[in-house]
């Protein structure tokens, strides 16, 4: 597996967001082998509170798939995904989600809910824990700190 490589990428996509200034937290669709999409944050920049990275990452796959459906795709996140974003998985039918640490306030895998395994839904998406945890979680706690001072 080359979590690690696709972690990575997500992480350097989270630090652009941090540089300019966005919450930081990457994401890139992995399609087969194949990095399809990488997105940042860009709540700011864009005026937009869809603007997650999930979001924006998602929309350029499905784009260049030419499909709304990425049944063979996994999406690499650095922060675990929040309702909104784990909603949007399901409804593109993502295969996977790997995260790198939880989110505590919003996470609608494992911190707040369950929502891509929800019974009730047509669609069921795997997820795990992947690499980069540390890192992750440093990125985020920096960014806050900073912006605290």
């Amino acid at each position: 597996m080359r979590d690690r490589e696709w972690m990575a990428l997500a992480l350097q996509e989270a630090r652009r967001a941090f540089e300019e200034g966005e919450v930081p937290v990457g994401a890139v669709v992995v399609c087969g082998e194949e990095v399809v999409a990488a997105a940042r944050n860009r709540v700011e920049a864009l005026k937009d509170p869809s603007a997650h990275a999930e979001m924006l990452a998602v929309r350029e796959a499905c784009r260049k798939q030419g499909d709304w459906r990425l049944t063979d795709c996994t999406l690499y996140v650095t922060l675990e995904p929040c309702i909104q974003c784990a909603g949007l998985a399901v409804l593109a039918r993502l295969r996977e989600i790997v995260y790198a640490t939880e989110d505590h306030r919003f996470g609608g895998l494992v911190s707040l809910m369950n929502v891509v395994q929800h019974p009730r839904l047509p669609h069921r998406v795997r997820f795990r824990r992947g690499p980069f945890s540390e890192e992750a979680r440093s990125l985020l706690e920096r960014f806050f700190r900073e912006r605290r001072t």
